[in-house]
């Protein structure tokens, strides 16, 4: 009977190690007006995904404020703490982890690498906003019991101007929240981020450019890719940190690997080949590797019966070929 029960405690090591090792093969679950219901979930889990990333969302005025609205009525129920805590709860219930990933919107939809306060007392008052902001949502992450918090997405010259304040936001983040700590780096932004080794994951948003060609093959993408995947490679092995994509994806267009991070409201004609193409190129450059971790596709509807579809050139794969090679990697990785 000894033997049989240290049998059983290998073997439920080895599977709980198993698990470990699996890549976070995760969805960007974006907010909505209405709560989650199983419905929505059960999209997520068809595609074989085990993460999500919640994304709460804080406002500002324009790339010179420094106060952040966050948590009101007015704001949609998905973007507020009360809705990202309904949202994890429904997908730690079907045993889908997530990753709170709190966001800015600046009015008009200006970049928040581009924030910039135009003095010191102003950089003050936007520190001591962003705190509270991040805060709230790191308290939050650890009564949910999430299992990655992100402390900020692409905001290169708050990072860039106030590097102190970051290194203690972390520290203060860490006595409030016990998880995974990232942030989501912008693809030009990443390899001057000065607080790695203070986190737990490298995070990129990856739309890097790959290719100019309309309908790029496979092969064409991987070569693209060649430019980059050195150096963040490199930077992994230097912080001894595993690299995540928190954002990664494609849109459904022509000419979709050029600037992949274009969200303009362009015309351009569907494409869904080079969708596909540009899927399979990430994944095969990527999730074999031992330093990368994962990551999460940009982006997932909640509604999946009425999002996407092939006559749709945005960036959800929802309904369209992409998602059957989301699905197949997903399920071996």
């Amino acid at each position: 009977m000894r033997r049989l029960g240290l049998l059983f405690l290998c073997l439920l090591q080895f599977s709980c190690s198993s698990q470990d090792k699996k890549k976070i093969n995760g969805v960007s679950f974006v907010a909505s007006r209405n709560e989650v219901l199983q419905e929505h979930i059960d999209g997520v889990k068809e595609v074989n995904a085990n993460h999500a990333a919640v994304m709460p969302f804080g406002f500002i005025r324009d790339v010179a404020s420094p106060e952040i609205v966050f948590n009101t009525e007015r704001q949609w129920f998905g973007e507020t703490n009360k809705g990202a805590m309904q949202y994890i709860g429904l997908l730690h219930k079907n045993n889908i982890r997530t990753m709170v990933k709190p966001q800015i919107w600046i009015w008009r939809g200006e970049f928040t690498g581009t924030l910039h306060m135009n003095s010191e007392e102003d950089w003050k008052k936007l520190e001591a906003s962003y705190s509270k902001f991040i805060l709230a949502n790191a308290k939050m992450a650890q009564e949910t019991q999430s299992e990655i918090f992100c402390i900020g997405t692409e905001l290169e010259k708050f990072v860039i101007n106030r590097p102190e304040y970051w290194h203690k936001l972390i520290a203060e983040i860490r006595t409030v929240y016990d998880g995974k700590l990232t942030y989501a780096a912008n693809w030009d932004e990443y390899s001057r981020v000065p607080f790695w080794e203070d986190l737990d994951y490298i995070g990129i948003d990856a739309y890097f450019p790959l290719s100019e060609e309309k309908t790029p093959s496979v092969e064409q993408l991987r070569e693209g890719w060649q430019r980059w995947k050195g150096d963040i490679a490199a930077l992994s092995e230097k912080t001894g940190r595993p690299v995540m994509f928190t954002e990664f994806g494609y849109r459904s267009m022509d000419y979709t690997a050029h600037k992949p991070w274009l969200v303009d409201r362009n015309e351009d004609e569907v494409n869904l080949v080079a969708q596909v193409n540009a899927k399979k190129a990430i994944f095969t450059e990527f999730w074999d590797e031992e330093w990368f971790a994962g990551g999460y596709v940009w982006k997932w509807f909640i509604d999946h019966v009425k999002s996407g579809g092939e006559a749709d050139n945005r960036f959800t794969p929802q309904n369209k070929p992409a998602q059957k090679i989301i699905k197949e990697v997903y399920k071996n990785h």
